[in-house]
């Protein structure tokens, strides 16, 4: 089914932000940060993590899927109540919660402990991104969504660069443990400028009076929904499958771990590089989809990533593998540098908290095999040509996703909840 922009646009919203704006945005920023912060240590340790617990590293691998299905769990419950009762104090809940997880996962006595507890942080990470998005893009001016919607979305690269660097200064002098237990400060600050902001005026203008409305108007808008669920399950196949693998796949290649970059360790330093390429590019096509809409930008950023995969994968050396990375994850968190704005704008106002959230973290369902495809990949094919076939594949499907899809930029947030919605 073919949808156009003009069937879905509405003109450029004419209500006011909330006061106190930064507060809201702020803490969706960090809490975003954080979230990947405390999902991708865990990419930077499965050797160390299989040797403590005695356990093969396809095992701790394995992990990162119980984390991510379980993201749709906590995705329909923190969403569904944040549309019910508000955005702001969920938030909170739910960053103290994922913050709790992550505690335990670093004080588990056993891998069977290790793993129950990566699952139950995905619950609160899968809650986090649609509440604090939601939060943000409602709380923020109209004609800078893009724009912070880019900057929003730095949060996951940031997350991962913090990962690298924690890693190899906190964790190289205090054990694996270590790096579990650094986000908690961050947790406690977030709640504080949460509890700063006021409450988002498009959830007070849009709020519903029972959960059975809530749960209901997501029935009702199946159309938009499956859309929106393929759409996120073969982004989240970009992203992962760009980044979960790929320091191991550094690890494979002969002589690199012995080799330096300004001066820090290889496979750490070329991870701060590619994510600070990535927070740039994050910030560039949000800001370009303000001028050229959401689709186009984030179709340019594709070709962005399709353009860079022959370096990316196959580098003979550190300059083209650091070059080919860092192009990679600029076309790649280029275009998640618009989603936030672009999935809020498509979703019912009645759910707002909870269906950007929940198509996104259900997008994960689908999506969570994908670490152990590229992996079975890669014994079949190699490590090169199986990261290359398999995000090819991705990004092709991406750009017929977003060419044939809808668009809504500048929808008025603010508008009652009976009044113009996303088609269904």
């Amino acid at each position: 089914m073919h949808f156009t922009g003009s069937e879905l646009a509405s003109p450029q919203a004419a209500g006011t932000p909330t006061p106190r704006w930064q507060l809201a945005v702020a803490a969706g920023i960090l809490g975003w940060t954080l979230d990947a912060f405390d999902f991708f240590v865990v990419i930077f340790l499965f050797d160390a993590i299989a040797a403590h617990f005695h356990v093969s590293k396809a095992d701790v691998v394995y992990t990162l899927t119980l984390t991510l299905a379980m993201r749709p769990v906590g995705a329909l419950i923190f969403g569904s109540l944040a549309d019910r009762f508000g955005r702001k104090w969920l938030l909170v809940l739910c960053v103290f919660y994922f913050s709790a997880m992550t505690i335990l996962s670093g004080l588990s006595v056993n891998f069977t402990m290790f793993a129950i507890m990566r699952a139950l942080y995905g619950a609160g990470m899968g809650g986090y991104w649609g509440i604090g998005a939601s939060y943000a893009m409602e709380s923020a001016p109209p004609r800078l969504r893009g724009v912070l919607s880019g900057l929003l979305q730095t949060g996951y690269p940031f997350g991962y660069l913090v990962a690298a660097v924690v890693m190899q200064t906190v964790a190289t002098h205090l054990g694996w443990r270590s790096p579990f237990f650094v986000g908690a400060p961050v947790a406690v600050l977030i709640a504080f400028l949460t509890w700063l902001a006021p409450e988002s005026k498009a959830w007070q203008t849009q709020r519903v009076a029972s959960m059975k409305t809530i749960f209901s108007s997501l029935w009702s808008h199946t159309r938009i929904f499956l859309y929106l669920l393929a759409l996120m399950s073969v982004m989240l196949c970009l992203s992962h499958g760009t980044q979960d693998l790929y320091p191991d796949f550094l690890k494979s290649l002969p002589g690199i771990a012995e080799k330096k970059i300004a001066g820090m360790n290889l496979l750490y330093g070329i991870a701060i590089l590619y994510s600070s390429a990535g927070m740039l590019g994050s910030l560039f096509f949000g800001f370009l989809s303000e001028k050229i809409g959401r689709r186009f930008s984030v179709m340019l950023a594709l070709v962005t990533a399709l353009a860079s995969i022959a370096p990316w994968a196959f580098g003979a050396t550190v300059l083209a593998l650091t070059l080919g990375s860092c192009f990679m994850q600029a076309g790649v968190q280029g275009a998640w540098g618009v989603i936030p704005a672009h999935i809020n704008e498509l979703s019912p106002p009645s759910v707002r908290g909870l269906f950007p959230g929940f198509v996104y973290q259900l997008g994960f369902v689908v999506a969570s095999p994908n670490t152990m495809v590229e992996l079975k990949l890669s014994h079949a094919l190699g490590y090169s040509w199986a990261l290359t076939t398999f995000e090819v594949a991705v990004i092709v499907a991406l750009l017929l996703l977003f060419y044939f899809g809808p668009e809504a930029r500048g929808r008025d947030f603010y508008a009652p909840a009976d009044g113009p919605e996303s088609p269904a």
